[in-house]
């Protein structure tokens, strides 16, 4: 039996002065603008439709949903009327019932009647439909049909069978309106028209991005999915929240039995609002993948195979391993690392398990390696560590910069609804070394690129800020009212100089600076400026300074504390806010406060019944430092994987090499499991409770969609590890861990999940002044009071060009794969993205006698590596780039040990290589294989 279809009220909301219509009797007030099939569903009338739905706009071309309006000649369609005062409306007469089978009969006359045997028998909306007029036979003898049509099968996740399809444009409108895409369209005239996939022979080889927007609006077999084609319908859904970007998107997992049959986007989703990307769509079939090790194992050297054991033997072997160490080289030794993939609950855990049971602050998480600069610099300006709106406050932007990020890619949703403002007419200012997709699309594009140079971003934003200073275009009430006068002044004479002008900077960025002027000018000028930015400003040796930068040029312009405007830092991972939130660093206690706050430790002490330390504990540099030096020997990860994900990749595993006790929590051997000592299977987020902060703070449910593989949830392990190593923990729900936060964290006292269950997501603060969230925050005042400007000196990274190495390597992602990738490379989403590659420019692969697929050799002062060439004008030359997906790819070998001046965050994005054509791996690559080999040969053949 289907699952119950959410209500769709054919077209979208309108917002306008109130107007009365009568429809079947019924009076009822509605926005001026909605259209009579809206109004009419408002009142409980539902009007047949097939073309119509409330996420796309009206398109009037089934003409199913006519109606009969008093004083109006024929029977206009309901989708595309709009209300009007006094209308009178009939939804129901026998012409109108005879208009409509007569339709009806004309769609079945060229579809096939399969249904007992189709996909989606029991949630079509063509069967619906011919229900609901009383079709009863076809009268039609048809010639020539589409019923014998291939299908595409070349999508990994779905089909498209044109034999079903009735031309209804929902998928291209979709594709259009939801995703900004616009990778369909109708091919043929009358009869011959078909859906196709522009510019290509199929879906696979087409632009489409695979979001499902069109699977999720076809009312027919036509778009389906594979899994769904397979497994049939489902039994049930549960809501819950993906685990892969930032932008937190809520979907409702069908599952028959404890199999996953599909996701579908949450139409209440507060984050996405019905739409999705690849990867949360699609891309969830690694929680069942053949690599997952559901038995935990343990082994004294990494030389010897595992051996499965029970799980009390596992963190038995875990707890004394720990308390051994600390006996012998003290209370330091050891640590913890949480994770940006784990729940709140679950990284809150870890963090005061490393404060109350191991008894020292040596917790971080992988937030030190992303955004770690924006925790610094919007708690120094505005006086809270995170990102100031919601993710539909860019609806009323007028003009939108983005910095060092890639939103179509990286956070692909949010990136959906950033191109359709744009669409609308925003205008747009893209700073990045690379040609984004934003730059120029054939639906978007940006009024100025401004192509900097690698670790140039400071010197770009005074440049910025010194064209606002000096032609008169700062905000004056605004920086009056609500910012501290003695910084303001200082920063405007800083800026205001001549060695901070776009003129002056011009050979520094390599931007011109009439390019600087006139996007400075739009910036401060335009109406609503709202700015995004990513790891492209977080990952410098000057991380901090940028954010601090941008915070600046808000504050200085107004704009800031409405819909539209705002910093808004675009969190790479699910969790990457939570995990911060959470009390991750050490030097913080949940909440963003000081370990040596001698008013908030007494409050945890007391509620965890332990002493705290008042000094902060070693950040992950200084655990791998320590690890190498002989006195840091046990690390407890949980979801991380640093062997990969951290820079300078042969530092961090002679590090974990020199450790006594590793234990590794994940659900696959990931890189660093292969330097481990004791391995605690994970449970993904299909098979836990708990909640994800996302990029605009919003709090939202996880909830468990099938049992746990392994047997435990994450939160119940670190319960076991800490109760066996002595600090007694006594949850029983993921529920009750969120109670003591809330009672501990002044941003989360309102929250709970009776709360979460009936708001569905909350944006934190929310307490007693916002007990509903604050989607937009420091509308009246900072959090800190009076907004601080702060100068930000262009200071040059110490990593330098030369002869040697001529060219600048910088790193980025891309839309089909996640991170490290142990997710999505478990996927099929590998069909588009099986390798990490190189991006060169046309010049630089010229010079080095380098063509397009060629291997090359990409060698810096940390490492060398070898990939695959791709020529490509996006690049600038002087600067290449690639992505970090691939372990084997060793990306981070070459990237090196610098860091951000206040957080130690990795400069992942500049570093000095040179690239040469090549015909065999690596010597690291080689090893690396060699000793993956070795590693996965130590499993054992058969789990317990």
């Amino acid at each position: 039996m289907a699952l119950y279809r959410e209500l769709d009220y054919g077209t979208p909301a309108r917002t306008g002065a109130p107007v009365t219509v009568e429809i079947d009797g019924t009076a009822i007030s509605v926005p001026a603008g909605t259209s009579v099939m809206r109004a009419a569903q408002e009142a409980g009338i539902a009007v047949p439709k097939l073309c119509a739905s409330d996420s796309l706009e009206p398109f009037g071309s089934c003409r199913l949903c006519t109606v009969e309006i008093e004083g109006r000649r024929g029977f206009p369609a309901s989708c595309t009327t709009p209300v009007e005062p006094g209308m009178k409306v009939r939804t129901q007469s026998p012409k109108l019932a005879e208009l409509r089978r007569g339709t009806m009969e004309l769609y079945i006359s060229d579809h096939p009647l399969d249904c007992l045997t189709c996909s989606a028998n029991g949630n079509c909306e063509l069967q619906d439909m011919a229900g609901v007029v009383g079709l009863r036979e076809v009268r039609y003898d048809p010639v020539k049909t589409h019923l014998a049509e291939a299908k595409d099968e070349s999508n990994p996740y779905f089909t498209y069978d044109p034999a079903k399809c009735i031309v209804c444009n929902r998928c291209v409108r979709a594709c259009e309106e939801v995703q900004g895409t616009f990778a369909l369209t109708i091919d043929g005239r009358g009869f011959d028209s078909r859906v196709a996939a522009s510019q290509a022979e199929d879906f696979l080889d087409s632009e489409c991005v695979s979001c499902g927007a069109c699977v999720n609006a076809c009312p027919t077999a036509t778009l389906t999915e594979k899994s769904l084609i397979e497994m049939g319908q489902a039994e049930r859904s549960v809501t819950t929240t993906c685990a892969y970007c930032g932008v937190g998107c809520s979907f409702k997992a069908e599952v028959k039995g404890n199999d996953v049959v599909r996701m579908v986007p949450n139409k209440d989703g507060h984050a996405n609002h019905g739409h999705s990307c690849v990867k949360g769509r699609f891309a969830w079939g690694y929680a069942t993948h053949a690599d997952r090790i559901k038995t935990p194992m343990i082994r004294d050297n990494i030389s010897e195979p595992w051996r499965p054991v029970s799980w009390d033997e596992a963190i038995g072997y875990a707890a004394r391993r720990f308390k051994e160490i600390q006996a012998q080289y003290g209370q330091n030794s050891v640590g913890g690392l949480t994770s940006s993939r784990c729940t709140n609950e679950e990284t809150y855990l870890v963090q005061k398990l490393v404060r109350a049971a191991f008894g020292n602050n040596n917790v971080d998480t992988c937030a030190r390696v992303c955004h770690s600069p924006t925790g610094y610099g919007l708690k120094v300006t505005l006086g809270e560590s995170a990102g100031t709106q919601d993710f539909d406050s860019v609806l009323s932007a007028d003009v939108v910069l983005v910095i060092g990020a890639n939103p179509t890619d990286g956070h692909p949703v949010f990136g959906s609804q950033l191109k359709r403002r744009l669409r609308e007419g925003a205008r747009l200012i893209v700073a990045d070394p690379r040609g984004i997709d934003l730059v120029r699309g054939p639906h978007v594009k940006a009024d100025h690129h401004l192509q900097l140079r690698p670790g140039s971003n400071v010197a770009l934003l005074n440049s910025l800020a010194h064209v606002i200073v000096t032609e008169n275009l700062v905000n004056e009430a605004f920086v009056a009212e609500r910012c501290e006068a003695e910084g303001f002044d200082q920063w405007r004479a800083f800026v205001g100089e001549q060695r901070n002008s776009p003129e002056a900077m011009q050979e520094l960025t390599g931007v011109p600076a009439a390019e600087v002027r006139a996007a400075a000018r739009l910036y401060a000028t335009g109406g609503n400026a709202a700015i995004y930015y990513g790891l492209g400003v977080t990952e410098h040796s000057q991380g901090s300074s940028t954010v601090i930068a941008i915070a600046n040029l808000a504050m200085a312009t107004g704009n800031i504390g409405r819909p539209g405007v705002g910093v808004n830092p675009l969190r790479g991972q699910n969790n990457v806010q939570g995990s911060c939130d959470m009390g991750s660093f050490p030097h913080e206690l949940p909440g963003y406060r000081h370990v040596s706050d001698p008013v908030v430790r007494p409050q945890f002490e007391q509620a965890w019944g332990v002493t705290l330390l008042d000094e902060p504990g070693l950040r992950i540099p200084n655990m791998l430092a320590a690890a190498h030096a002989g006195t840091f020997k046990g690390l407890y990860i949980q979801g991380e994987d640093p062997a990969q994900s951290d820079p300078d990749t042969q530092h961090v595993t002679g590090a974990l090499m020199a450790m006594e006790c590793v234990v590794v929590q994940d659900l696959f051997l990931n890189e660093t499991a292969k330097f481990a000592h004791v391995f605690l299977p994970g449970a993904s987020f299909l098979e836990k409770n708990g909640t994800f902060t996302n990029a605009e703070r919003r709090i939202s449910p996880v909830r468990k969609v099938m049992p746990a593989l392994a047997g435990k949830e994450d939160w119940e392990v670190t319960v076991a590890l800490s109760n066996a190593l002595g600090y007694p923990m006594n949850y029983t729900h993921p529920s009750q861990i969120m109670d003591e936060i809330a009672s501990l964290t002044p941003t989360f006292t309102g929250v709970s999940y009776a709360k979460l269950d009936r708001m569905g997501s909350i944006q934190w603060p929310c307490n007693d002044e916002a007990p509903e969230g604050t989607p937009i925050m420091h509308e009246d005042a900072f959090v800190r009071g009076k907004g601080r400007f702060v100068i930000t000196e262009f200071i040059a990274t110490d990593e330098r060009t030369s002869r040697k190495r001529p060219l600048v390597l910088t790193t980025g992602r891309i839309l089909s794969q996640y991170n490290v990738g142990a997710q999505t490379r478990r996927t099929a989403n590998k069909a588009w993205h099986a390798e990490d590659i190189l991006e060169l420019h046309p010049v630089d692969a010229e010079d080095r006698g380098i063509n397009d697929g060629d291997w090359v050799g990409i060698n810096s002062r940390a490492g060398e590596t070898v990939m695959r060439a791709k020529v490509t004008l996006r690049m600038q030359p002087g600067v290449v780039y690639t992505t970090f997906h691939h372990p084997e790819s060793g990306a981070n070998v070459i990237t090196t040990d610098n860091s951000d001046w206040a957080t130690n965050c990795p400069e992942y994005k500049v570093t000095a290589v040179q690239v040469r054509k090549v015909e065999v791996p690596s010597k690291w690559q080689q090893e690396f294989n060699a000793f993956t080999r070795e590693q996965v040969n130590l499993l054992p053949v058969v789990q317990l």
